[in-house]
């Protein structure tokens, strides 16, 4: 498959708005590739995204932007993809909740403005239906006719999702030992599902060898041969944060880390916010913190010890949509966060489980093992000084609590069992003696 993407025509005969993408540029060694589907350099096999005209991103208004769709798509034109509407694969995510979490804050002892940036809200339950939507977008307009990942779950679920609405053959590979409800909640909508007798990064390392046969030419792996193009999809979550928040950055924002990537991409969307102008810096800047497991925590280590060299680890623990042993844009997350001023920890299952509840019982928000994960390291990083309590944060929930009930099935419950009477009921405490 050596299409790029290129102008498009519109159903009326006329030309779309042109994508400000301008080329595919590697974050090692800074060398330039046309905008196809690739995502690894050729001459020093680093990492591929995405580069832009930043004259044409410098023309986007917020007037723009708040007339658009109540999606992503308001933002498309700082998008690679998806200028125009008809072009577009997709399940309309975005314009998630931002949830005041007052007495979140009170609990941590937190006294500036605490918010929720709730991601559960969207379509398929999680900040992975913005990923794919762009992804998706864009394999269409180079030509692809099957869609496909590898996953932790969420991302089976969108992808799965996607190719239904869209009407196009789908084929995603999780892990064997995935939650029942992310196993089901991606094979309702009929595509192949694949479960791989081994961890996620088996799952990935079998989901490159298939893209480069010929039984796999036709088929794009959002994650693998279209991947510049689906980590563009995460920026939106900093986009809508700033205009959510009447286009002003937060001080502070915590993001759960499974590859790194999205906390690379909410930070680029700051910066773009401010190159192109439509936003102010905070006077002392932004700070961004990451949230692991304990059970796979090779990031966050990595910035304990003071080193760059990230060791793969085998991931264990409840969060497993975070489990990624050897994360992909882990040494690019620890590039922000150290040139941010910002920090990295890591919660055990029993301080996920805990946070999951506390989230809940706070702000009405249950959330997924990776929110516990975000909400746990919240806390460790009050405690420990790391995080300015004065300061404006936005901790983001990534997916729906639903989708991992099991984490705290055994925690939670009815408070009381009573007979269907009055006397039962004041027996229970229920009533006034």
């Amino acid at each position: 498959m050596t299409s790029t993407l290129g102008a498009t025509t519109t159903t009326s005969g006329t030309s779309a708005p042109a994508s400000p993408a301008r080329a595919l540029v590697c974050r090692g060694c800074g060398k330039e590739y046309p905008l196809a589907a690739q995502h690894a350099c050729y001459e020093c096999f680093g990492p591929l995204e995405v580069a832009y005209d930043q004259a044409a991103l410098a023309r986007v208004t917020r007037a723009q932007i708040e007339a658009g769709p109540e999606s992503i798509w308001r933002y498309a034109a700082l998008l690679p993809a998806g200028q125009d509407p008809a072009s577009r694969v997709t399940l309309d995510p975005g314009l998630t909740p931002l949830i005041s979490a007052g007495q979140l804050a009170a609990e941590f002892g937190i006294r500036g403005p605490l918010w929720v940036k709730d991601d559960s809200a969207n379509p398929t339950h999680s900040f992975k239906d913005r990923v794919v939507s762009v992804a998706l977008t864009a394999a269409r307009g180079l030509g692809f006719a099957r869609f496909a990942c590898a996953s932790t779950g969420n991302l089976a679920n969108s992808v799965a999702a996607h190719a239904a609405r869209a009407g196009v053959p789908s084929i995603v590979f999780i892990p064997g030992d995935l939650e029942p409800g992310k196993v089901v909640t991606t094979a309702v909508y009929g595509g192949d599902l694949v479960a791989i007798e081994g961890s996620y990064d088996d799952v990935n390392r079998l989901c490159s060898e298939l893209v480069e046969t010929d039984e796999f030419e036709d088929t794009a792996f959002v994650n693998v041969n279209v991947r510049p193009y689906y980590a563009e999809g995460s920026k939106t979550l900093g986009y809508e944060v700033a205009e959510q928040l009447g286009w002003r950055i937060p001080e502070q924002v915590v993001i759960p880390m499974a590859s790194g990537e999205l906390l690379t991409k909410v930070d680029k969307a700051f910066s773009e916010l401010v190159e192109i102008g439509l936003v102010e810096a905070p006077a002392n800047g932004w700070r961004v913190f990451g949230a692991q497991s304990a059970g796979c925590n090779p990031i966050a280590v990595a910035l304990h010890n003071g080193v760059s060299d990230i060791i793969p680890v085998k991931p264990v623990g409840i969060a497993k949509s975070l489990n990624i042993g050897d994360p992909a844009a882990g040494l690019y997350a620890l590039e922000a966060v150290r040139r941010t001023g910002g920090w990295m920890d890591y919660a055990s299952d029993d301080e996920i489980r805990d946070a999951i509840q506390l989230l809940a019982r706070t702000t009405g928000v249950f959330a997924e093992t990776a929110g516990g994960v975000t909400v746990a390291v919240l806390k460790k990083l009050v405690e420990a000084g790391k995080l300015d309590p004065d300061a404006e944060t936005v901790v983001y929930n990534t997916g729906e609590g639903l989708k991992t009930i099991d984490a705290v099935a055994e925690q939670v419950g009815p408070t009381h069992r009573i007979k269907p009477s009055l006397r039962g009921a004041r027996d229970a405490g229920l009533l006034d003696s």
